[in-house]
Order: C-alpha cells, then sequence, then structure tokens
C-alpha cells in the first residue's frame, strides 16, 4: 500500500511540476504592456505597499525566486528579475506578497517562521530515527514513535505553508490588477501560473500527510 501510494505521489508530482514549468515558459514569451522587469514589479509593489526597507535582488538559478524575511530581500531569479513578463510579474508580486505579510505580521507566516528552526532539526534527523525505529520496532517502540513526531513538525509545516502560499498569491494578483500592471488579457495568465504553483505545495503537503499516517500504522499495528 504504502509503494502505491508513493507512486501515485511521485507522478502526481512530476505531472504538476511538469504543467508549471509548461506554463511558465508559456507565459514567459507573453510581454507586460508596460515594460515593467519583474524587479521594476517588485519595486513598484513595495512602495504601494509602504514598504522602504526590504531590498530586490537577483539571484543565480531556475525558479529559485523567494522571499528572505531575516535580511528582508526579495530574491528574484535572472529569468524574473529582468524579463518583462507574464510570468515575471507574477513571480515578482507572489514574493512581494510575502514581504508584504511579513511588515503586516500575517499570523501563519509568523508560525511558520516559529517552526523553522524544529523543521530544521526535524529534518536532518527524523530519516535516521525512523529507519532505526522501523528495525527496532518491536523492541523499542518509543524509537519510531519519536521518529514520528519528528516528521509531523514536517507535515504541519508543509500544511501551515499552504495558506501562506495562497494569501501570497492572492495579494499579488490583487495587486497587480488594481496596480494595471496585468489587463484583462494577461491578468487570466498570472493567475493561471500562480495557481499551478499553488499546486505544488498542495501535492506536497499531501504526500507528506500520507507518509506520516504510514509511519503511524507500522507503530499502532507493531504487535499483529
Amino acid at each position: 500500500m504504502y509503494i502505491l501510494i508513493f507512486i501515485v505521489f511521485m507522478l502526481l508530482s512530476l505531472v504538476v511540476s511538469q504543467v508549471l514549468k509548461s506554463k511558465f515558459r508559456k507565459y514567459s514569451a507573453v510581454p507586460i504592456g508596460n515594460g515593467y522587469t519583474g524587479k521594476d514589479i517588485a519595486e513598484k509593489m513595495l512602495r504601494d505597499n509602504s514598504i522602504y526597507d526590504v531590498q530586490v535582488i537577483s539571484v543565480e538559478g531556475q525558479l529559485t525566486d523567494h522571499y528572505n524575511p531575516e535580511k528582508k530581500t526579495v530574491n528574484l531569479s535572472q529569468d524574473v528579475y529582468n524579463n518583462s513578463s507574464v510570468s515575471a510579474a507574477a513571480v515578482a508580486a507572489h514574493e512581494c506578497g510575502h514581504a508584504v505579510q511579513h511588515a503586516q505580521a500575517y499570523a501563519f507566516l509568523k508560525v511558520r517562521s516559529a517552526l523553522v528552526p524544529a523543521v530544521s532539526f526535524a529534518s536532518n534527523w527524523m530519516q535516521w530515527v525512523l529507519l532505526a525505529g522501523i528495525l527496532l520496532v518491536n523492541t523499542f517502540p518509543q524509537l519510531l514513535l519519536a521518529g514520528i513526531v519528528l516528521f509531523a513538525a514536517t507535515t504541519l509545516f508543509s500544511f501551515i505553508t499552504l495558506p501562506v502560499e495562497i494569501d501570497a498569491s492572492r495579494r499579488a494578483l490583487i495587486w497587480l490588477n488594481s496596480s494595471g500592471i496585468t489587463s484583462g488579457e494577461t491578468q487570466p495568465k498570472a493567475q493561471e501560473a500562480l495557481k499551478w504553483a499553488a499546486y505544488t505545495y498542495v501535492v506536497a503537503a499531501l504526500a507528506s500527510l500520507a507518509t506520516l499516517l504510514y509511519y503511524i500504522s507500522i507503530f499502532t499495528g507493531r504487535r499483529n
């Protein structure tokens, strides 16, 4: 059963990832009418939200865009930073959505940030604790239970990430439309790109939950 679940989520993740990349490639060829680059859009969205202490910088890699709350930087990949397209606009605005969340003390973002140290610790140790726990499940079940607790922390983090990402996209789309960055023709394209980006987090959260339930089933059925 676990192998079947693993295969299903692996295939689902692959499909979503490929569709996401396809959408971003497609909309990278659709220009924004005003000629704003991702950098321009990010800086404008920050100013429009009265945020002046966040820097927009360019980073290497593909799909490496993220907001760093500690350094207060919106990090845009070069394809987003330098380009004037629907994809660049959507990504830049989404990452600035996180900066707005941070500035407004968005509750789910605060919870996720608070969990980062615990999740970092859990991610480093849970695979080894779970492996040892499965091997010793009948003689030392407490070890598997400890691994389940560590894994549960990462699963909780995945689910708390969902509203954070969805809300950032919501803020981005509202601002893109109200500021005139996107038009009636390009707004649906930006929305579709961000929708598929959100699906990657949904699949990851569900896969984590399914795996957690699998480990719990091993623990509860250890004497059968």
